[in-house]
């Protein structure tokens, strides 16, 4: 089992984020990636259809051979992990908003977080926000449309321009220093959130923590690679694979599509 692929869902193209961060740690891991981009956004699905998705998707990753499943995408995480982890024996990593970071680094005890629906709504999500931000100034904004406008090729658009304006107004006026993005998406937002984003707010993702403990788990269950075989990473999508290559620079033959 430790030669098979780590596998990654998303509901599109945003966990390509955190599959950067996995295999830059993991080099010598091979990667299965879903792309449910005919679905998204799930963050504007009930937790009953989200559950569908993600069981769909893992159960596509087992028979591709996924020795561990991360869940590369918050809403997914937030509504369908604990299920998941109750019904299939492989490992899960999941993704939270990275609130506890935000919340320790504060200097204006007001943070943002902008993230979907689907997570916002979430009982994981409160308990989480309520155990670290309950003396703070916390400013919550679903991100209607961006998955959507990301998922459209649109990254760059005057529209997201527009929509994000008027999504950080909230938060600029309660004079937060730190941005949580709640969402795998929105790691490719971070050039357009620099560009309008005052000097001094830290803007804070999972990715990274995400890769660390994907390490940590493949240690735990002895599934580290330790085969010589070349390292292979594979790409499917029920999307556009052009949004996908343009994204990480993938060559778009190699994505292939699901039916």
């Amino acid at each position: 089992m430790s030669s098979n692929p780590i596998g990654l869902f998303d509901s599109g193209a945003g966990g390509l984020s955190i599959w950067k961060e996995i295999t830059t740690l993991l080099p010598d891991e091979s990667t299965v990636y879903i792309s449910d981009a005919k679905y998204a956004p799930y963050g504007t699905k009930g937790e009953g259809a989200i559950l569908i998705r993600s069981k769909i998707n893992t159960e596509l990753l087992l028979k591709k051979g996924a020795k561990a499943i991360v869940v590369a995408c918050n809403t997914a995480t937030t509504n369908a992990i604990s299920h998941l982890r109750a019904q299939y024996k492989v490992p899960f990593i999941g993704i939270e908003p990275a609130i506890k970071p935000a919340a320790f680094k504060t200097k204006t005890n007001a943070i943002g977080i902008l993230a979907t629906k689907g997570t916002l709504s979430s009982t994981l999500f409160h308990e989480t926000s309520k155990r670290y931000t309950s003396n703070l100034n916390v400013v919550e904004q679903e991100g209607n449309g961006i998955v959507e406008l990301i998922e459209a090729g649109a990254l760059f658009s005057e529209e997201m321009e527009q929509l994000l304006k008027a999504y950080l107004k909230p938060m600029l006026e309660a004079k937060i220093d730190n941005l949580v993005l709640g969402c795998t998406h929105y790691h490719f937002l971070i050039p357009v959130l620099k560009k309008l984003l005052p000097e001094g707010i830290t803007i804070i993702e999972s990715g990274p923590a995400v890769a660390k403990q994907t390490k940590a788990i493949l240690e735990k269950y002895n599934l580290l690679n330790s085969s010589q075989q070349s390292v292979n990473y594979s790409f499917f999508t029920n999307g556009s694979t052009g949004v996908m290559a343009n994204l990480m620079n993938l060559e778009k033959r190699t994505i292939k599509k699901l039916d």
